[in-house]
């Protein structure tokens, strides 16, 4: 049992987390290992993204004092853990989602995202998102193809030109 003391200092946390992240990504854990939550943590390092595990009251505390509209009881289903998106908005909900798959046990419960509440349908939308190293490649891409495609049309035109005054000498040198 934690006293209040602990709890106005989870708390205190809880508040500091939600105003710093970008995105906030509430998953139910119930049934799953600790190894597979573990390694689902450690994941979630690598991205940028802090997972926490709190009382649901303190998270809407959290969620309250950082401004966020209340959340709604059907997020708050079940043991849920909160996910901070430090870096890439959408990392917490995709690495959630993809454990999902290989664990049924772990499931995406809501998300605070830009000063809302999203569903649970939404914030699967959020995780299958490309991330932005892959939107930055598409983009890159997209930028050089019609670059590339004119180079090609120069490049022909010229070496057909070439080849032309060389049919040409040959056919004078006869």
């Amino acid at each position: 049992m934690q006293t209040k003391a602990q709890k106005e200092v989870i708390l205190k946390d809880l508040v500091e987390s939600m105003k710093k992240a970008k995105a906030v990504v509430f998953a139910d854990y119930k049934g799953v290992s600790v190894k597979d939550l573990s390694l689902l943590r450690k994941a979630m390092r690598k991205e940028g993204v802090q997972f926490d595990v709190a009382k649901k009251t303190l998270l809407k505390l959290a969620a309250k004092e950082a401004g966020f509209p209340e959340i709604p009881d059907d997020i708050m289903e079940g043991p849920v853990g909160a996910a901070f998106c430090m870096e890439d908005e959408t990392a917490a909900a995709r690495l959630i989602y993809q454990a999902g798959k290989k664990n049924e046990n772990l499931k995406l419960r809501g998300a605070l995202f830009e000063g809302k509440i999203l569903s649970i349908a939404d914030t699967k939308v959020l995780a299958t998102l490309p991330t932005k190293h892959e939107l930055l490649g598409k983009f890159v891409y997209l930028v050089k193809y019609p670059i590339q495609g004119f180079h090609d049309v120069l490049q022909n035109t010229i070496g057909g030109f070439v080849r032309v005054l060389g049919a040409i000498k040959d056919k004078s040198a006869v």
